[in-house]
């Protein structure tokens, strides 16, 4: 069949069934920068480019799916934040949204920190080269032997997440002989996403020490009181995918309280401060997310004007931006293998990857943008679900979007903004293969995270 006579789903100007997508654009072929990393654009052909390379030579050479990551943007983005910042304050990017030897080069390269949650990603940090005190390591349940590591490394803050762990984290310390600086990271009872925050009952979750019913206070403490310890300040996360700055106002209100407490208390003020990450990307051509220049200024006039109403001085800050900058930066590129209308309903297209190398549909009910990028198309737009090529119903790409109405299997399609937690959350679900992470920059690609083989799955299982 050719692609002019396939057959389609339900057009634009057809009753659509319920559900949330956004309206075709004006021009399919159209790639809103956006949602797109910045060398993003169409060659004369209609091919999408990527740091000056077609798709289709990128598809020919490393195979689909793939992750492509535009180093050119990625360091753009690097640079932003540590300018929006400055010297006053510490920028730490949060591994856990994407990371490899590449990337931890790149971050030192452009003066960026880096902040780690696993014994697996603080191995990756050093064999990279970043210096051990730009490290902060995080996470609620760290093993004896990752704490280990990390003062033997020398990390340069440990952030403390429970009583237990302070504890673990002074014994250790005073074994090896070191005085380990450390924050305590608190739940303010604020939990942000988006465009809203809730500031009632968050403390039910795994993360932090509670400011209710003084734990907070208790656990400074405790910390004070172990000469293991260093306490430098105090850490607050209030959520991910976050456009509204009010979140952040409250919890800065709340952390600072905590500081002047313990002033009062100690006789201590706390030269730091770190208000985490979360800040929202664009998935989406209805995602409005914020520079990182307007960050910076509203998080340090919040601080400033807490500090001066509690009369403390004004502390370090540092956030932990991950997705806002490995996000935007890459996209997966898939090949169609089936096209399949469901008569009033949408169509379903069929991508030679799926959940296992984007969890995000599935888990968080996370919405994509989608576009056909191996050619332009002047057919009108179809209502689509991108879905992939696992024994799972709920295996969806893409929920509801709209592609042209003559794509056909062979066709190559690309979702972008899938920089951050893709590929550090891809699983071999079905035994399928982990995709490559290519880096692109003026016209050169290079292999970053190598494509998974049989032979990589078949070493493992020692059966």
């Amino acid at each position: 069949m050719s692609r002019s006579a396939h057959p389609a789903g339900p057009r634009h100007a057809d009753v659509l069934p319920e559900g949330h997508y956004t309206a075709p654009a004006d021009d399919l072929n159209s790639l809103d920068p956006k949602v797109w990393a910045q060398t993003v654009g169409r060659d004369a052909d209609g091919v999408v480019t990527v740091g000056g390379i077609p798709v289709t030579r990128l598809a020919e050479e490393f195979g689909t799916p793939a992750y492509f990551l535009d180093e050119a943007d990625f360091r753009a983005r690097c640079h932003a934040w540590r300018g929006a910042f400055g010297t006053d304050a510490d920028v730490f990017y949060a591994g856990k949204a994407f990371l490899s030897r590449a990337v931890v080069r790149w971050l030192h390269e452009e003066g960026l920190n880096l902040d780690v949650c696993s014994g697996g990603e603080l191995a990756t940090a050093l064999a990279a080269g970043m210096p051990a005190d730009r490290i902060a390591f995080h996470g609620n349940n760290k093993t004896e032997d990752e704490i280990e590591r990390a003062v033997e490394a020398g990390v340069g803050r440990i952030v403390l997440d429970s009583f237990q762990e302070i504890v673990r984290v002074a014994h250790i310390a005073d074994r090896l002989g070191v005085r380990q600086r450390v924050q305590i990271r608190v739940t303010v009872g604020v939990e942000a996403h988006t465009h809203e925050f809730i500031a009632t009952a968050h403390e039910d979750q795994k993360f932090g020490i509670a400011l209710a019913g003084g734990q907070a206070a208790e656990a400074v403490r405790r910390a004070l009181q172990l000469d293991g310890l260093e306490l430098i300040g105090v850490h607050s996360h209030i959520g991910s995918q976050i456009f509204d700055m009010a979140g952040f106002e409250v919890s800065a209100r709340r952390v600072v309280q905590l500081l002047a407490e313990i002033r009062d208390e100690h006789g201590v003020e706390l030269p730091e401060i770190d208000l985490g990450g979360g800040l929202g990307i664009a998935y989406t051509s209805d995602d409005d997310p914020r520079e990182p220049h307007e960050i910076a200024k509203a998080l340090g006039e919040i601080v400033t004007r807490e500090c001066e109403a509690a009369n403390l001085r004004t502390p370090r800050i540092s956030v932990e931006p991950g997705r806002a900058i490995v996000g935007p930066t890459a996209f997966t590129l898939y090949e169609v293998g089936t096209v399949k209308p469901l008569e009033g309903l949408r169509t379903y297209v069929s991508v030679d990857g799926g959940m296992s190398d984007n969890i995000r549909t599935a888990l968080y009910d996370a919405e994509y943008s989608v576009a056909l990028v191996s050619r332009t198309s002047d057919a009108e737009p179809m209502l689509v679900r991108v879905v992939g090529k696992h024994c799972e119903s709920g295996d969806i790409v893409v929920k509801d979007a709209f592609l042209p109405a003559d794509l056909a299997p062979g066709d190559l399609i690309a979702v972008p903004a899938t920089g951050a937690y893709c590929r550090s959350m891809a699983s071999n679900y079905n035994h399928a293969l982990r995709p490559p992470v290519v880096a692109v920059r003026d016209g050169e690609a290079r292999v970053i995270v190598r494509r998974e083989t049989e032979e990589d799955l078949l070493r493992l299982d020692v059966g």
